[in-house]
């Protein structure tokens, strides 16, 4: 019987011999992988054969970098080192295997080309998550050379590309980058989920066509700080679907101010809930806060709006709300927009307006601009014409503080 129990319970030990074994192996192997996830690699597109000097294109060199980049299981950089690369419309698209930056040192160039211009995009970054686009380089969208065929309005044409743009991308910062004189759009956001975008400067001429500076649509959670801003258009415009839109820090001018829509002219549209606008300056704008909605719309709804400490210096319609928005006429006035716009609060705006009417609050007569507080509104008339007015249609809400010029929201 000793001898039974003497057998039994060797094979007892030599089971957790096994045990301990495997589980040590098992431990060594966790402890390597986890080890190569903290592991940080540069993959330099000079090593994949890209050429400085702005004459070649170089879209292929970038994306064998990115797609090494992207197989990495730790951290993985591309690098764009000093010196001007130019570079062809390229889509970086994921999903890669961990944490991936795009570090750009150096200038990237644009073609000027239209047999090139093969997407809407320039430079694309499509479903990715933990992405960081920085490096304190430069786009150089070299606009002026085809701004000319960007006007569509009479006549059917090629959307030019824009300059940078994010689909379904997600968790992801994009700062210290220069973009200047984008053919389209300096950065379109689409999609995407918490991003923040912080310490960029985006430049166009004030009379370049279409030249937005960041176009935002169908997003959740993204932020913008610190960033200095001047185009032929939005400086930022917040389209359908966007929520959660926080901007703050920010510069504009010149361009067509911060932008709420177009919205209700595509029967796909979502609506756009929670923007905050804050802590931020304009100067020589078209117009400063605006909301634009067309007459003949879709049902949609625009709320929980918030625009606090904004400083106007010489701003066409300082604080405008345009829901019979035509850029193209004729359009039909004896239509009222079907976007219902509610919970808008201007809160500490001042400064100077370079147009009469400082403040223009031109509502739905069928949807009415409900729950809208004026609060502290301080702008002056620079220029002849007497002191600043203001002009309602279909508002309703209530007046605090400081009215200047007199509040005309109805209670």
């Amino acid at each position: 019987m000793s001898l039974v129990y003497s057998f039994l319970g060797f094979r007892v030990f030599l089971c957790l011999c096994l045990l301990v074994w495997v589980t040590k192996g098992q431990n060594v192997n966790l402890f390597r992988q986890t080890e190569q996830l903290g592991r940080r690699k540069i993959f330099n597109v000079m090593d994949y054969g890209a050429v400085e000097g702005g004459i070649t294109d170089n879209s292929q060199a970038f994306l064998k970098a990115w797609n090494d980049a992207c197989k990495w299981t730790g951290r993985a950089r591309v690098l764009v080192p000093r010196g001007i690369f130019k570079l062809f419309p390229v889509v970086f698209s994921g999903p890669c295997n961990g944490p991936i930056a795009f570090l750009i040192m150096g200038t990237l160039r644009a073609s000027t080309d239209p047999s090139t211009f093969n997407s809407e995009n320039w430079i694309n970054f499509r479903y990715l998550e933990q992405l960081t686009v920085a490096g304190g380089g430069t786009l150089d969208g070299q606009g002026s050379y085809v701004w000319p065929l960007n006007n569509c309005n009479n006549r059917p044409c090629k959307t030019l590309p824009i300059s940078l743009s994010f689909d379904f991308v997600t968790n992801a910062s994009v700062a210290h980058l220069r973009s200047y004189n984008s053919k389209n759009a300096h950065i379109k956001v689409y999609g995407c989920n918490k991003m923040d975008f912080t310490k960029l400067r985006l430049s166009a001429p004030g009379d370049s066509p279409n030249t937005d500076g960041i176009k935002i649509g169908n997003s959740y959670r993204i932020r913008i700080s610190r960033s200095v801003i001047g185009t032929g258009d939005d400086c930022i415009a917040i389209l359908s679907g966007s929520r959660e839109i926080h901007i703050s820090k920010i510069f504009c001018g010149p361009g067509h101010g911060i932008s709420i829509g177009s919205l209700g002219g595509y029967d796909n549209e979502y609506d756009v809930e929670g923007v905050y606008v804050k802590d931020s300056g304009l100067k020589g704008t078209t117009n400063g806060l605006r909301i634009k909605t067309w007459a003949y719309s879709h049902p949609l709804k625009v709320s929980k709006i918030r625009y606090e400490n904004i400083v106007m210096t010489d701003v066409t319609n300082p604080i405008i709300i345009d829901q019979n928005y035509c850029p193209s006429p004729p359009c039909n006035q004896q239509v009222t927009s079907n976007v219902q716009i509610s919970d808008v609060t201007y809160n500490n705006i001042w400064g100077s307006s370079s147009s009469k009417e400082a403040v223009i609050l031109k509502c739905s007569k069928t949807s009415p601009c409900k729950n809208m507080v004026m609060s502290n509104i301080k702008l002056s008339l620079n220029g002849p014409g007497g002191i600043a007015s203001s002009s309602c249609e279909n508002a309703i809400g209530v007046s605090y503080g400081t009215q200047n010029p007199p509040s005309c929201i109805k209670v």
